[in-house]
């Protein structure tokens, strides 16, 4: 692909020829060219900013006690450190191998990071983005375990050989000194001992290494003397090591579910055999063996009993028992039950030095889907309450919306609301994991992110300012009754599982109404009160959405298919169908679920409404729901586009089978159409009426099971492509993961979480689902709504009125016109008036986006009512009703001059035409080997323009009204299904997806926040002192029952163990220079070193110092006697005695 590297170029030449954006203008686009536009190509750059929500697949845990920081890292090889609430950072390892181990520098930011390929890395946290200084990668060992002593510059190394190696953390390369495993087990021994699985050193003395054998052998290891002081050999396995701060004893937590205790002066047998949650036999037997602890701790107090914590080791009786964390405290044994597995547990203590009283006072338990912290410091072991977004996949996300620059009263009132959900009986006490400071950014604007999920919850997210944090969360599963057998379940097989599940929602911002469209074919529109209201019936309306005339067979007694006419209602309420029926009244609903043997299932809805009185807490309250039902044993197509108008009390939204209009304030289907119908009779592309299909096949998200593939494949092609393969392009494996998409697409799994298909539906709807063209015509299906104020006509000559543009998958752009009675006492009187106005423009593929502009290229924003109260007295709601406006008309077109731009963006390309006389002025081919996924219109700054993000990873933009190509980057190399139904754009330059099932990736592509990035981040690292070394005491000091220290650079430096073999690891120097980073380095682990060196040379040179001083303090007191006894020698002596 050509690659623009000179970004300007294509500007200058946009200005002479406007580029390959215009195929062809007309005198009415050549007059339009002078509209001005101060977006340039400059104005972006895409970059990523930050990632929220729980890491993905974790494998390991740190934490930085004297930082208060906490690392995560993950089996694709991701890093998550986290700080105080809204101090986040992610890193990725380029190999991404699984992180199997995770060890701070402690107060020095830095983290080393062993991998499953064998390499160690060293991180620098000192810096906003962290990044890496060295590599080691090891070439005939695999790394099993590895250890840091606290301040120490020396890494142990365990491999699975059983051999141990050491590694100098400044200069990352290998110590000559090695631990070799037939050294360290005894020679009689016969077997291999098994892998490294614990490195310790002694708390009270750093020359004595523990060493733990997977076979249950531990070995104390003397550094000085290079040989085995003592051998602890058990018949279990061993999983995990703990010292007692005095250095006298450790713990082993072994593979039968026991925990052994040994003195490290007695090897012969354990001094104590313990199994926590085995059951003990009376007649003194062994207790029947459980499941293996795999990890334990041991932490100390100064004014109590010791803690044991540890994971695992249940009975094997408990079968189908939740992970379980247990806490030991003296007499009282807690089991705390976890929701999911646990990955890894850290116990945080007072104090970093291993030789002093620990004082635990928390517990990190990093599980597979979630982070707890438990309160070792209150009764019941209470948790603290989570200040992270990492309840981001607490169900499945199935769908997301951005919105950048809201209304500034909108967060705070969603807090109020969300406030009152908060769970009770969390620790009082501050979150613990608090290091780290906020950025300093100067951008502020409000930022909300939808969510929606597959239990039908949505949930509000305040995004500003680049944190995440949850606000408000709606159960939309509320309205309906629960299924609670198979027979009722049957009721809602459109579905496999996730009945509930939100496919598609529109949002006001400004009204703050809510409108969510659900997989089960219902729509629920809200309202937002902050006032609780019983709702004693909740308002029902059924729509019947027949298929075309070509899309239904009816059976019939002799087998042949009769065609049956689409459902056309007129705009008035009093012709059409009846209005909204509570939901307590008498329904097709309610007759079951199961067809019967008089005839197909009919006029029923996949789900049942709630027929008891519905309580509503302050918040979004249910204004009215909207279900489609059966026709003729067909189930419901599911919604494919969703738009809701406060300011008209409209909702539209449409399917493969047509497009239906709701009035929320009646509650009436104002229209009901096919989609063949909202085309002009005389214009010429017109569906005509067709032949019935003589297989039935389902459309949308629903596909036969029988399907195979090859047929999927071909029912998603591109009526479009030329050839067989939906990519003309040479690239296969592309080719084959489009094809994977367009399959998927069309079907619905059972677990959401994989590859649940809602958001990107109305992108594979122009893929048609069947083979011929004669069906592919017939399965035309809405996919793009926008509510506007234009002219329905060509030749109008009065202002604009209320329209609804409608876009199809087959590329058209149909005009609705609304008329609306007059004055707001009307409203609730007189019926909408709906009529079609035939097309607006043919685009290649399904429409994406639409919107207008105004003479000048601004957008034209929907009008809107604001927001009201709609349980506040009458007093209230007449004053807020007197403040509502609606965003000032255009002015009228003047003797034939155009007045608005509509911009129209399909899979294929985009076009901008002229309103009213609906000429082409600009046109833009934005692929031709792939198609876009999503496109938004969006503000930026000054300007606007349009942001696409194409299947082959592609992100784009283009100008307005000129489609000018202001930025083309290939972001992702391949897309997936995940990326491709959550991306979504927003104003101000921001974008977000979802990366992972539990993990949201925000970008931007605006050059303003990427310059200001660095200042916006968090930073991890602060400048702290760290805790003073515990006092050893008077008699301690005495006689020598300190802590032992120890030298180990005589014992691992290069002049006392020489060089290591080239061959065991590879140095790979950080990315950037050396020289560059040896600034960073030296701040990272080098500070402390010459600090050292520097303490030892002033010591040493006041200890010579005092010595020298002392010497002539002894030389003065002995001449001072040799002259005080001459002085009495010769005191009575005369002169001449002398």
């Amino acid at each position: 692909m050509k690659k623009f590297n000179i970004r300007k170029v294509l500007d200058g030449l946009t200005a002479v020829s406007s580029s390959s954006s215009s195929a062809s203008q007309t005198g009415a686009g050549k007059e339009n060219d002078a509209v001005p536009e101060s977006l340039q190509s400059e104005h972006f750059q895409l970059c990523k900013t930050v990632r929220h929500g729980f890491p993905h697949q974790p494998s390991s845990m740190a934490f930085d006690p004297v930082q208060k920081i906490l690392a995560v890292g993950t089996l694709t090889g991701a890093l998550r450190l986290f700080g105080r609430a809204g101090v986040e950072c992610y890193c990725q390892h380029e190999s991404g191998a699984g992180v199997i181990q995770l060890q701070f520098l402690i107060n020095e930011g830095a983290l080393v990071s062993a991998l499953a390929d064998d390499s160690i890395h060293l991180w620098n946290l000192r810096q906003k983005i962290p990044a890496i200084l060295h590599s080691l990668k090891f070439n005939r060992e695999r790394i099993t375990y590895c250890h840091l002593p606290f301040q120490s510059k020396w890494l142990y190394i365990g491999t699975e050989r059983g051999n141990i190696h050491i590694v100098n953390v400044e200069s990352f390369t290998l110590s000559g000194y090695v631990i070799m495993w037939n050294k360290a087990i005894e020679l009689s021994t016969k077997t291999h001992p098994g892998p490294v699985v614990h490195i310790s050193d002694n708390p009270m003395d750093e020359g004595k290494l523990l060493i733990g054998f997977e076979c249950g052998v531990v070995v104390l290891w003397d550094l000085k003397s290079k040989k085995a002081d003592y051998r602890y050999n058990y018949d279990e396995a061993i999983h995990s090591v703990a010292w007692h701060h005095e250095g006298k004893q450790f713990l082993c937590s072994h593979s039968d579910g026991t925990l052994t205790t040994w003195n490290i002066r007695t090897p012969a047998k354990p001094t104590q055999i313990i199994t926590p949650h085995g059951k003990q036999p009376k007649d003194g037997k062994k207790p029947e063996p459980c499941k293996p602890i795999l990890k334990v701790e041991y932490k100390t107090t100064r004014a109590g009993d010791p803690f044991m914590v540890l994971s695992g080791g249940l009975s094997y009786d408990t079968v189908g028992r939740r992970a379980c964390l247990t806490v030991m405290h003296g007499k009282s044994t807690a089991v705390l039950e976890m929701d999911f597995p646990i990955v890894d547990f850290l116990t945080l203590c007072e104090t970093p030095y291993p030789n002093d009283f620990q004082e635990p006072y928390a517990v990190v338990v990093l599980l597979e889907r979630d982070l707890v912290v438990i309160d070792l410091g209150q009764i019941g072991y209470p948790i603290f309450e989570n200040p992270y977004p990492l309840s981001i996949h607490e169900s499945p996300v199935t769908c997301c919306e951005y919105f950048a620059d809201c209304p500034a009263e909108l967060i705070p009132a969603l807090y109020s609301v969300g406030s009152r959900q908060k769970r009770q009986g969390y620790s009082k006490k501050d979150w613990p994991i608090s290091g780290g400071n906020w950025g300093q950014g100067t951008e502020s604007y409000p930022e909300i992110i939808i969510t929606g999920h597959a239990d039908g919850t949505i949930k509000f997210w305040d995004a500003s300012a680049l944190m995440l944090q949850v606000l408000y969360k709606l159960k939309t599963a509320k309205v309906f009754e629960r299924a609670r057998g198979k027979e009722e379940k049957a009721n809602a097989d459109i579905v496999d599982e996730d009945p509930f599940a939100i496919q598609t929602l529109c949002w006001c911002p400004e009204s703050r109404m809510l409108c969510v469209a659900g997989v089960s074919a219902h729509v629920i529109v809200y309202r937002f009160s902050k006032q609780e209201v019983a709702t004693a019936n909740v308002q029902l309306l059924e729509v019947r959405m027949q298929c075309e005339l070509s899309d239904v067979d009816s059976p019939d007694a002799t087998g042949e298919q009769t065609p049956t006419q689409a459902s056309s209602v007129p705009s008035s309420p009093q012709d059409g169908e009846p209005p909204a029926t509570d939901s307590t009244q008498p329904s097709a609903g309610g007759n079951g679920s199961n067809s019967s043997a008089d005839g197909p299932r009919d006029n029923i809805p996949c789900l049942q409404v709630r027929s008891s009185p519905l309580k509503q807490s302050p918040g979004y309250q249910v204004e009215l729901v909207v279900q489609l039902v059966w026709v003729s044993g067909e189930p419901p197509q599911q919604i494919t586009s969703l738009a809701i108008n406060s300011s008209y009390g409209l909702v539209v939204f449409g399917n493969s089978n047509g497009l239906a209009v709701v009035d929320y304030l009646q509650k009436t289907l104002l229209l009901n159409l096919g989609t063949s119908e909202l085309y002009s009779p005389s214009e010429p592309n017109q569906r005509q009426p067709c032949s019935p299909r003589k297989a039935r096949q389902p459309s949308g998200a629903l596909c036969d099971s029988n399907d195979g593939p090859n047929a999927a494949e071909e029912r998603c092609k591109s009526p479009n492509s030329g050839s067989n393969s939906p990519f003309n392009s040479d690239d296969e494996c592309k080719a084959k993961f489009i094809k994977k998409v367009k399959y998927k697409s069309r079907r619905f799994s059972k677990t959401v979480a994989n590859d649940f298909d809602s958001k990107d539906v109305s992108f594979i709807r122009s893929r048609s689902s069947s083979m011929t063209s004669v069906d592919r015509e017939s399965r035309e299906a809405v996919c793009a709504l926008c509510f506007c104020e234009t002219f329905p006509k060509k030749s109008s000559d009065g202002a604009p009125s209320p329209c609804v543009l409608v876009g199809t998958t087959q590329g058209s752009v149909m005009l609705v016109a609304l008329s609306l009675p007059p004055g707001d006492d009307h409203r609730l009187m007189q019926p909408v008036g709906i009529s079609s106005c035939g097309t607006v423009a043919r685009l290649k593929g399904g429409i994406l986006t639409m919107a207008l502009l105004d003479a000048a290229g601004a957008v034209l924003p929907a009008s809107y009512e604001p927001w009201y109260d709609p349980n506040a007295s009458d007093e209230e709601k007449e004053k807020e009703k007197s403040r509502w406006r609606r965003p000032a008309s255009p002015p009228s077109s003047q003797e034939g001059h155009d007045s608005q731009f509509a911009v129209l963006c399909s899979e294929k390309q985009a076009k901008v035409l002229a309103m009213p006389s609906q000429t082409r002025v600009h046109k833009h081919n934005i692929t031709e080997s792939s198609f876009v996924l999503r496109a938004d219109v969006v503000q930026m700054g000054s300007g606007n323009c349009i942001a696409c993000f194409c299947a082959n990873g592609h992100i784009m933009t283009l100008s307005l009204p000129s489609l000018r190509p202001l930025l083309d980057v290939n972001y992702l190399p391949l897309t997936d299904m995940r990326i491709a139904r959550t991306f979504c754009f927003s104003n101000l330059g921001q974008a977000l997806y979802l990366t992972s099932p539990t993990e949201v990736q925000r970008i931007t592509y605006s050059q303003e926040t990427c310059d200001n990035l660095q200042e916006m981040l968090s930073e991890l690292f602060t400048p702290v002192e760290t805790p003073e070394a515990p006092n050893k005491g008077f008699f301690k000091g005495l006689f020598g029952g300190g802590a032992q220290s120890l030298d180990r650079e005589d014992l691992f430096g290069e002049t006392a163990s020489g060089k290591a073999s080239r061959s065991l690891a590879q140095h790979i120097p950080g990315p950037g220079n050396m020289e560059g980073m040896k600034g960073a380095a030296s701040g990272v682990v080098g500070d402390l070193a010459r600090a050292r060196v520097a303490l030892d040379e002033r010591g040493q040179k006041l200890g010579e110092l005092e010595e020298r001083t002392a010497a002539m303090m002894a030389s003065a007191e002995s001449f001072s006697k040799h002259a005080h006894d001459m002085m009495l020698k010769y005191k009575d002596k005369k002169w001449y005695q002398l």
